[in-house]
Parts: structure tokens; sequence; C-alpha cells
């Protein structure tokens, strides 16, 4: 089992720029895939970004492609999610998850992650 504990949220201006980091505790980071997620008052919890356990393969939803950037550091047991152009629409709580590993090409599957952190809340300003 893995424990994800989320940080780096906060209050910016639309087209600034925050980075969230999830600290993993537990089993060994390198055996799980990890995601971040959002969901926005009265929305669905949705995939955001996903990386796989050695970082070699990415995922990106539609609306933050360009604009949002995975990356694992497995030394540091820790998961980033820079977030660059940020607009109102992605005002969230965002949460870390993690999955075990996989090799089939199921990055984006927001069901198959089991384990959850907090979430941490971002808010974009207009």
């Amino acid at each position: 089992q893995v424990q994800l504990v989320e940080s780096g949220g906060g209050l910016v201006q639309a087209g600034g720029s925050l980075r969230l980091s999830c600290a993993a505790s537990g089993r060994t980071f390198s055996s799980y895939d990890m995601g971040w997620f959002r969901q926005a008052p009265g929305k669905e919890r949705d995939i955001v970004a996903a990386i796989n356990w050695s970082g070699g393969s990415t995922y990106y939803a539609d609306s933050v492609k360009g604009r949002f950037t995975i990356s694992r550091d497995n030394a540091k047991n820790t998961v980033y999610l820079q977030m660059n152009s940020l607009k109102p629409e992605d005002t969230a709580v965002y949460y870390c998850a993690a999955r075990p590993r996989s090799p089939f090409p199921t990055l984006g599957r927001g069901s198959l992650y089991n384990y959850w952190g907090q979430g941490t809340q971002v808010t974009v300003s207009s």
C-alpha cells in the first residue's frame, strides 16, 4: 500500500503558474504509475495527467495539453505537476493518485487508480 500527500496548491492569477507535489510513502514508489486528478465544485473528478512507473510514458487530458507537465523523481518518491498559463477553469481540488504499475497503455483510465491523497486546492482568479 502507498500513502500520498499533496502540496503546492494555492491562489494564483490567470496566466500564472503553480507546481504541485505529491510525496509517497509505503511500498516502493517505482511499483506505481501515478496520476493527477481534479474535481471542481459540482463536477466529477477527472484525470488531468498521468505518468508511468519509469517516467517514460505520460498522458494528458486535452484541456491541459501544452500547459501542464507531469514528472516524477523515483529517488525522492515524489510526483510533480507543473501548471503554466493557468485559467479560471483550472480551479479545482487536485488529487494525486496511484495504481500498481501496468504494462498496458491505460494511463488515462481514471478508474484504475486505487490509492488517493487528500487533495490540494488550486484557485485561479480572473
